[in-house]
């Protein structure tokens, strides 16, 4: 259950809402997810293309073949980038894996909710503008992206009463956008913020923010596969799993669903951190299966990172978890002490240790605040 206060005054609405423990959390110290790691063979591209949505490179280093098999199980030499939106540096940032020999090419430029496929999130504040330059690129025909219509909204069920110009409705909108080497969704506000949740870099080209969260569309029987996320990793399920589908506006529209289609999802998030949540999918119909794909050192989206103080505290749990496998703990192309875990629904993640706070200090309250 959900507990909400309401404060007002003449200038906004104050809702907030606080979360109620319903399980036993390990106190882990854990992140939102910190980046998202994404495989190839062309960092130049990469760099480029992020660096319209105003991810500039904080930090790089290389690694040889040897010290990338002993990290990642990859025999190849790596190349690796640390990217930042802004001046956010506590969840949503980018590291490009630039594998000098890529396992393979990754789940690639697949029907929508491909087993395998991960999605990473921003706000915008033009997210038609987006729509309109994905659908433009798609028309040339050089590379694949397939862009959907935004559509908009009421996700806190605020509109109540008869809305018209003057007392105007409060919504998101939010469309996907599928590529061959990155899956998007980008959403923005109407009438409300949520501080901490998405920050715009004003200075990029395209006014996005930090990635806010993170969809994974997964290999996996039910959602109790994941709850090691809660016993090992020490993150809060928002809710129980949930069926979504067709008749959800939303959902029907980001994830081209067929009539009668649904799909199982779940969310997590850090006690930590409200960014950084990562949702969870498990399709309910004929859905094909790329997660042999998916793995660490093909091309794509193939690993995500949290950090933590307290790292031989969480590799411990992990250690002991039956579902899990993991590496020792040793330092990562950065010098970070780290370890990488795997679970059997083929999610990978690396956890690395981090002492010092980050500059931009995260948000641990959901509050959302009425504006125009």
């Amino acid at each position: 259950m959900a507990r909400l206060i309401l404060i007002s005054s003449c200038l906004q609405v104050l809702l907030v809402f606080t979360a109620v423990r319903a399980q036993d959390i390990p106190d882990t110290g854990i992140s939102g997810v910190y980046e998202v790691m994404l495989g190839t063979d062309d960092a130049a591209y990469a760099k480029k293309y992020f660096a319209e949505y105003g991810f500039q490179v904080i930090d790089s280093a290389t690694i040889s073949t040897k010290e990338a098999l002993t990290i990642y199980g990859v025999n190849s030499k790596l190349r690796s980038y640390r990217l930042q939106n802004g001046t956010v540096d506590s969840h949503g940032l980018l590291r490009i894996l630039e594998w000098e020999k890529p396992l393979g090419d990754g789940v690639g430029y697949a029907p929508v909710e491909t087993i395998g496929s991960r999605i990473a999130v921003m706000m915008t504040n033009d997210i038609f503008r987006l729509h309109d330059i994905y659908k433009t690129a798609r028309e040339t025909g050089k590379k694949p992206w397939l862009s959907t219509e935004p559509i908009a909204d009421d996700l806190f069920g605020l509109n109540t009463g008869e809305k018209n110009f003057f007392d105007r409705p409060v919504l998101v909108r939010e469309n996907a956008v599928y590529g061959e080497f990155f899956n998007h969704i980008f959403f923005q506000r109407y009438g409300y913020k949520i501080p901490g949740y998405g920050t715009i870099n004003l200075d990029s080209k395209l006014k996005t923010s930090e990635f806010t969260h993170h969809d994974f569309i997964i290999n996996a029987k039910d959602m109790e596969q994941m709850s090691y996320l809660t016993t090992a990793l020490g993150l809060k399920a928002e809710a129980k799993p949930v069926v979504d589908g067709d008749w959800l506006k939303g959902p029907k529209r980001v994830f081209q669903m067929e009539p009668g289609y649904s799909h199982w999802y779940q969310g997590f998030v850090s006690p930590n951190n409200i960014c950084g949540k990562l949702k969870f999918f498990i399709p309910r119909g004929a859905k094909t299966n790329k997660t042999e794909n998916q793995r660490i050192g093909e091309k794509g989206i193939t690993l995500h990172s949290f950090y933590t103080a307290k790292l031989n505290f969480v590799h411990d749990l992990v250690v002991s978890h039956k579902n899990l496998t993991s590496t020792t703990i040793q330092k990562n192309e950065f010098g970070e002490q780290s370890f990488i875990l795997k679970d059997n629904a083929g999610v990978n993640f690396q956890i690395i240790e981090r002492k010092t706070p980050p500059k931009s200090k995260p948000k641990t309250v959901l509050e959302l605040v009425l504006k125009e």
